[in-house]
Order: C-alpha cells, then sequence, then structure tokens
C-alpha cells in the first residue's frame, strides 16, 4: 500500500512558476508515476508521468514548460510548473501505479484503474 501526499500548490499569476511535490510513504521507484489535473466540471487529465528508467511523457498542452522528475532517496515526485496559464488552474494529483506499462500509457489510463492517488493540490493561475 502506497500513500502519497502532495504539496506546493497555491495561486500565482500568468507567466509565474510552482513546483509540486508528491512525497510517498514507501519506495516507489518501481513503480510508474504520474501528475494528472482536473479542472472544475472536466474529466481529470494526465499531465505528466515518469518510469524508474527515466522514460517520461508529457501532455502536449504542457510540453516545455513543465518538467517531472523523481527522488529516490526522498521518495518524492516533482512537477517544476513554468510560464503558468490560466488554462492550467485545476486541483493537481499525484499518481502510481506498480502495474508495468509506460509512462505514455499512464498518461491515458482511466482514473479507476491507477492504483494509488494523492488528495490533491490546487493550482490557480490568474491572468
Amino acid at each position: 500500500q502506497v500513500q502519497l501526499a502532495e504539496s506546493g500548490g497555491g495561486s500565482v499569476q500568468s507567466g509565474g512558476s510552482l513546483r509540486l511535490s508528491c512525497a510517498a510513504s514507501t519506495a516507489t521507484y518501481s513503480d510508474y508515476m504520474g501528475w494528472f489535473r482536473q479542472a472544475p466540471g472536466k474529466e481529470r487529465e494526465g499531465v505528466a508521468a515518469i518510469d524508474s528508467y527515466g522514460r517520461i511523457s508529457y501532455a502536449d498542452s504542457v510540453k516545455g514548460r513543465f518538467t517531472i522528475y523523481q527522488d529516490n532517496a526522498k521518495n518524492t515526485l516533482y512537477l517544476q510548473m513554468n510560464s503558468l496559464k490560466p488554462e492550467d488552474t485545476a486541483m493537481y494529483f499525484c499518481a502510481a501505479e506498480p502495474t508495468p506499462c509506460s509512462p505514455y500509457r499512464l498518461l491515458l489510463t482511466a482514473t479507476d484503474s491507477i492504483s494509488y492517488w494523492g488528495q490533491g493540490t490546487q493550482v490557480t493561475v490568474s491572468s
């Protein structure tokens, strides 16, 4: 059982930056890890994902602006978000999936098929 706890959300102006953190209760170096987001009235969508081999996948909407990385020594996953836009406003969730897949496929996986989720952290970007 893995418990995930996100932090780092907040309110920023357009063009600003935030770094989200996801602390895992146990080592997750063998898992596929990702960040998802859900805006009001919309479905949850994949943002970025990474695996233990260092393979990474991003949603087209965040490529070039967001960076996902992890510190296995700290059991922590990060999402550096730069050049934020109002359309990035959402609740951001950390996810972990032990079943072998790929970062690309993890982003496309239905939310109820992913094993572990955090409670989320709110990101609000004002224009």
